[in-house]
């Protein structure tokens, strides 16, 4: 017990005397001007720890700006850890204030609202500087969606040192706290002795600012929300492919809400889908809501986040569901117009050669349209055209000879650009991820689940395959399987992970200790989800082998915490 104590002791020194080596120093008043708070209820609710100024500034929160979940996020850490008291209906009002008056520009907000969309990405984008410090614990996301002040950002690493003492040595400091590295050879330049921490906050100041040319444009410029009226819907969801429809939408009862009708058809099977939704439209353009339906088929209840476009004539995002959010349709929405419009094609891809059914799915198309109407450029003849007003079906034949390449679709003066593709062979297959991760469930937690889809690539004008000018020609029937990814002596996840079917859909085991496998080890596991195509376009081999490809895919244990601001939608 003793010789515990002097360790304790020992560490304890040593990490006193290194702490936050070379860290932020205690941040001084912000320098740059704050934006006031006029909200009677933030300030009543706010201001009791964050006090007023003679300029309408609240202390931290006017020198900050953030997205609807961010905010959220904000609110939540303030009654959990600082005995803020709120109704749901306060919270939600602060929320949407919050995002009128200290919420991000449109252009801010697109390139990080794959963090609210919940989208898996195999590579994130950030830069490098930012990688140890920052998404070696949360993706570049979470901080990408804010907007500080540069003192801001300062005491936002101290807030991580307090609440995350850890990520100080494990993240922020690195080695440093334990001596540093090697010293610089003679005659080569200084080296920058930072920590990580201190370079990451550096790029992180200069890219995320509180006072932006966006933001101020934007709120000059914005404008009353006018969504009202009939939306056509253009919508993808993997394994299932593509949907099309309507939506209408009109006011709701309270300000900036709506209220949605969807009805959609997927363009596979016909089956017709509907929906009814309310939503949050925040700081005139970022639309939260949710979303239900009664069909079978289709999820229950879906989280739906969109940005609208600056005209208010299109609007673009992602409705999710699933325990870990992996389901979910890719949706774009355009404002329904008195001329024809063209929203998707049957297939993208167009055999040279070969004659085709190709469908073509949109609205108002006249009735009187024939195959001269219709065009696809050199090569591509269009023999009879079947005509409905959400609907076309083409016969085709394509030259052996065509010119190879996207094509244009053009009915009559409406264009579809590069909505087609003329090709001889399929050259390769790609999964359409790189990584794909699921959890086991179904005792006591939910599973996560994952789809995987493969898709047919042309080589493209130069003849090499996975070069800038390759083809994508659209989802392939392939044959799926798993494969074990070796990492050890006598690997033999791939017998205890789950299932895949046969259109691409895997289904975890369950969690917990199975004793059928050695050492009673949970069901997780590293495998390959591998894809096989042998269509009769598929191009020849040299080892005589059909095409393939392979996804990295994990199978883990459940989340046991979760970290998520759904309120934003409710």
């Amino acid at each position: 017990m003793r010789k515990l104590a002097l360790l304790v002791a020992f560490v304890s020194g040593a990490f006193a005397q290194n702490e936050n080596p070379g860290g932020p120093q205690k941040p001084q008043a912000p320098s740059e001007p704050g934006i006031p708070v006029s909200d009677a209820l933030v300030i009543s609710k706010c201001s009791g720890c964050h006090s007023k100024d003679d300029k309408g500034n609240l202390t931290r929160i006017s020198w900050e700006r953030g997205s609807p979940e961010s905010w959220q996020q904000a609110i939540k850490r303030m009654v959990r850890l600082h005995g803020l008291t709120l109704t749901p209906m306060e919270a939600r009002k602060i929320v949407a204030s919050l995002s009128e008056s200290h919420g991000l520009a449109p252009d801010e907000a697109r390139g990080a609202i794959y963090f609210h969309e919940k989208r898996h990405l195999d590579n994130e984008k950030y830069p490098d500087v930012v990688r140890e410090a920052c998404v070696s614990c949360h993706p570049y996301g979470q901080p990408s969606n804010w907007r500080r002040a540069a003192q801001e950002w300062d005491l936002l690493v101290n807030m991580h040192i307090g609440y995350f003492p850890v990520v100080n040595w494990n993240s922020f400091v690195g080695n440093r706290g334990f001596g540093g590295g090697a010293p610089n050879a003679p005659g080569t330049p200084p080296a920058d002795t930072r920590t990580p921490v201190e370079k990451a906050i550096e790029q992180i100041k200069k890219d995320f600012p509180l006072h932006t040319k966006e933001w101020a444009e934007w709120s000059a410029s914005r404008r009353a929300a006018k969504l009202s009226g009939r939306w056509l819907l253009h919508a993808y969801q993997a394994g299932k492919g593509d949907f099309t429809g309507e939506v209408t939408i009109e006011p709701g009862g309270e300000a900036n809400e709506w209220v949605t009708r969807t009805r959609m058809t997927n363009t596979k099977t016909g089956e017709t889908i509907t929906r009814e939704g309310k939503s949050i439209l925040y700081t005139g353009y970022s639309w939260r809501g949710s979303s239900r339906s009664a069909n079978a088929s289709d999820a229950k209840s879906a989280r739906e986040v969109m940005l609208v476009s600056r005209d208010q004539n299109a609007m673009e995002g992602r409705w999710f569901w699933g325990a870990y959010d992996e389901f979910g349709y890719d949706v774009k929405l355009s404002r329904a117009e008195e001329r024809t419009t063209i929203l998707s094609v049957s297939q993208r891809g167009l055999r040279a050669g070969k004659a085709a059914t190709l469908r073509i799915y949109g609205d108002r198309f006249p009735a009187d349209l024939g195959a001269a109407d219709v065009d696809m450029g050199a090569g591509v003849t269009v023999k009879s055209v079947k005509s409905s007003p959400g609907q076309l079906e083409l016969e085709l034949a394509v030259d052996g000879k065509a010119v190879l390449g996207p094509r244009d679709l053009a009915v009559r003066r409406t264009v579809m650009p590069s909505a087609v593709a003329v090709y001889d062979t399929v050259d390769y297959v790609k999964v359409s991820t790189d990584t794909a991760i699921a959890r086991l469930g179904g005792t006591t937690h939910p599973k996560g689940y994952a789809q995987f889809v493969a898709n047919g690539y042309h080589r493209g004008l130069d003849g090499k395959a996975n070069t800038a000018d390759d083809i994508l020609l659209g989802p392939l029937d392939v044959e799926w399987s798993l494969e074990e990814f070796y990492a050890i002596h006598g690997d033999d996840d791939v017998q205890f992970v789950g299932s895949l079917d046969k259109k691409g859909y895997f289904t975890p085991n369950v969690e917990g200790p199975n004793p059928k496998r050695k050492f009673s080890r949970n069901n997780y596991g590293d495998v390959w989800a591998v894809a096989t195509y042998k269509g009769d376009d598929a191009a020849a081999q040299k080892d005589g082998k059909p095409l393939s490809a392979k996804c990295y895919f994990v199978v883990t244990v459940p989340q046991y915490l979760r970290w998520d601001q759904p309120e934003v939608a409710q």
